[in-house]
Formats: C-alpha cells, sequence, structure tokens
C-alpha cells in the first residue's frame, strides 16, 4: 500500500545509514548508537554523550542520546523489534513520517539504519487515560488527528483501505500453537476463526465508509501522543502541553477509515499494562470528541465549521462498528509479538483481554444498513 502515499515535491531526503544496531548488550547497543551519532552529531564528544532508554514501547526498543544534564538536542534512536518486518511495512512509515513531518505534524527524520531510525525528540509529559478524558486535552487530540486525515497525500491515486490487508496477513501469521494448553484452547485457531467470520460482516459495512478513507495513524494510544496529535503511526511515548498535542511512530500507518482510526483511539482509553475497558468513553464524551474532530476536520477540508447532529450521531456509528475490528488487530497483533517479541511484555494476556473485549463489545449499528 506504500505506492498510495505520495510525498511532497522538496521534501528534504532521509539519508539511510549502514549501521545495525545491537540491543542485547548495552556496550554494544552503545557502540551502535555512537556510530549514527558520528553522522548526525559529529561536534558531540562520544565520552560525554548519555543513553537513556523508555520502556513504553512494546513494538520496538527506544532510546533517547544526549550531552549534558539537560536533553535540550536530542537524538531518539529507534530499534526495530524482532521479526516486525512481518508486522510492518517500513517503507510506508517512512514515508508517512516524511508526509506528516512536510505538514508540520511530525518531528524531523534524521536517518534510518539496517534495522531502525533516528528522529527528534520532542518535550512533553506523558499522558495517562484521566488526562484524554480531560475536555480541554482531548479536543487538542481531535482537532490534530483531524488535521492530519485531512492531508492529501495520494498525488492521483485512489486510495484502497489497508486494514483488511494487514488483517488477513496478521491472520495467517498467528502460532499454530502455544506450550500451555489452556492458552491453546482459548485463543488457537476455533476463536480466531470465530472473529474472523465476524470482522468479515464489519468489512461488509465498509463500503458505506469509502469516501472517508484518509491517511491514518494505525496506533493512536495514551503512550503514542505528544503533545500535538495525529492518527497515523506507531505506538511511542505521549506527552502533553497545554497548548499542543502531537503523535509519534508511524509503523502501523497507511491509508484507512478514519472511524477505524477514531475507534481504535477510543479502544486505547483503556490503556495498555493495566486494562480497564471501563474507561472506554460514553456517549456524551464521544459525542463531544467527535463534535470537535467535524468541526476540525471541516475546517480544514475548507467546507466551514459547521457540524450537524445527525453527521455527528453517523459518525458515532461507525466509530463503534470499528473499534471491534481495532480489538481483532491487536489481539492478532499480540499473538505474533508472543512468539517473535524480545520486549518483555505480557502479549498473550493482552491477546486475551482484546478478544475479550471483541466478543462483549455491541457497537450501536441501529443508523446503517447492512448490504445484503
Amino acid at each position: 500500500m506504500a505506492n498510495y502515499i505520495h510525498v511532497p515535491p522538496g521534501s528534504p531526503e532521509v539519508p539511510k545509514l549502514d549501521v545495525t544496531v545491537q540491543d542485547q548488550e548495552e556496550q554494544r547497543c552503545r557502540d551502535g548508537a555512537l556510530s549514527l551519532l558520528r553522522h548526525l552529531r559529529p561536534h558531540w564528544d562520544p565520552r560525554e554523550v548519555t543513553l537513556q532508554l523508555f520502556t513504553d514501547g512494546i513494538t520496538n526498543k527506544l532510546i533517547a542520546c544526549y550531552v549534558g544534564d539537560t536533553m535540550e538536542d536530542v537524538v531518539l534512536v529507534r530499534i526495530y523489534g524482532n521479526k516486525t518486518e512481518l508486522l510492518v511495512d517500513r517503507d510506508e512509515e517512512v514515508k508517512s513520517f516524511r508526509v506528516l513531518q512536510a505538514h508540520g505534524c511530525a518531528p524531523q527524520l534524521y536517518c534510518t539504519f539496517n534495522n531502525g531510525l533516528c528522529y527528534e525528540f520532542i518535550q512533553g509529559e506523558a499522558l495517562d487515560p484521566q488526562h484524554v478524558c480531560n475536555p480541554a486535552i482531548f479536543r487538542l487530540i481531535a482537532r490534530q488527528l483531524a488535521k492530519i486525515h485531512a492531508i492529501h497525500a495520494h498525488n492521483g491515486w485512489i486510495p484502497k483501505s489497508n486494514l483488511w490487508l494487514k488483517m488477513g496477513k496478521y491472520f495467517s501469521l498467528i502460532p499454530t500453537g502455544f506450550a500451555d494448553e489452556d492458552i491453546n484452547k482459548r485463543i488457537r485457531y476455533a476463536i480466531a476463526a470465530a472473529m474472523w467470520r465476524r470482522t468479515v460482516l464489519l468489512k461488509r459495512t465498509a463500503w458505506s465508509f469509502v469516501a472517508s478513507l484518509v491517511p491514518m495513524h494505525g496506533a493512536c494510544r495514551v503512550i503514542n501522543s505528544c503533545s500535538e496529535s495525529h492518527l497515523l503511526g506507531v505506538r511511542v511515548a505521549q506527552f502533553w502541553t497545554v497548548r499542543d498535542v502531537q503523535f509519534i511512530d508511524y509503523e502501523y500507518s497507511g491509508y484507512n477509515y478514519l472511524a477505524y482510526d477514531i475507534g481504535n483511539h477510543f479502544n486505547e482509553f483503556a490503556g495498555v499494562s493495566d486494562v480497564d475497558y471501563s474507561l472506554y468513553p460514553d456517549r456524551e464524551l464521544q459525542s463531544q470528541w467527535l463534535r470537535s474532530y467535524l468541526e476540525a476536520y471541516k475546517e480544514y477540508k475548507g467546507f466551514g465549521s459547521d457540524v450537524t447532529a445527525k453527521e455527528v450521531e453517523t459518525l458515532f456509528v461507525q466509530v463503534n462498528q470499528f473499534a471491534l475490528a481495532s480489538h481483532f488487530f491487536w489481539g492478532l497483533w499480540a499473538l505474533i509479538q508472543a512468539k517473535y517479541s524480545t520486549i518483555e511484555f505480557d502479549f498473550l494476556g493482552y491477546a486475551i483481554v482484546r478478544f475479550n473485549q471483541y466478543f462483549k463489545m455491541k457497537p450501536e449499528v441501529t443508523a446503517l444498513k447492512m448490504p445484503e
């Protein structure tokens, strides 16, 4: 799907450095990071460089590199997780990053290297699920997300959703069995196949949303926003200021239904490590959020900013349908990560939580008619 993402003319090229950063041993990791910094920050004294590991990510390893006591100039080194090439289109990720950077919606991308990329660190403070319910903050998130969705980045192509393609790929990659027989009983093919059949019903409703294909973030998590906001990337660290919100990381980006991106974000109100779906936004909060989003989206597209109650209701229905697809997507993702990832995280437990929520959730569908 990367061919659908068009990088604006004049965007600076991103150098690719022939460097591999090993992450299993501290010294080898440092040696690799210093090799990158010799190109990116040649004036830095290697003896004075501090490396700080961020532990929030559950796809990759993220290291901040800086000199001195204050983090004024920081180079982030992101090392791709083991076998994540099975899950992520890295060319598409870089293109998405460059598109967002060109529109002032992403930090500066410094370079790519053999097993990762380097980019600018944006100062901020980590958000938690309580922050995303704060009207002052969620309106900023909704507005920045609308700005991303309003970007015209397909250069005349007719964009297609990559959601079903990725789901099908993930479905084919899930492990055929786990050592724990109880886990096998709960999440092997019988359950996965049942969910797949149900997800096909969601796909059948997508005909209604073709006009809503947009560049999307794809992993709009509480751990992934950063004092500005958008819907096109991966997970990383989310920060906030009074004035701004910005999402960072674009691994799961691509053209998709805007309702999926928003539904995925609503699911992430529940958190990641200590998941609590009682925090899923109620109808009133969703309505406020969606109205803020639609006002901004229309403004960015040049359609004015008046939003009707019917428009909010229609988007509410779509969002809650695609929230189901989000559970299925990340459940499959977690099963694959459970087999390959070296990151310390209970991926199997997370998969079970997402699948259980998939079955419990009853989306509002009254405003839509299923095609025959």
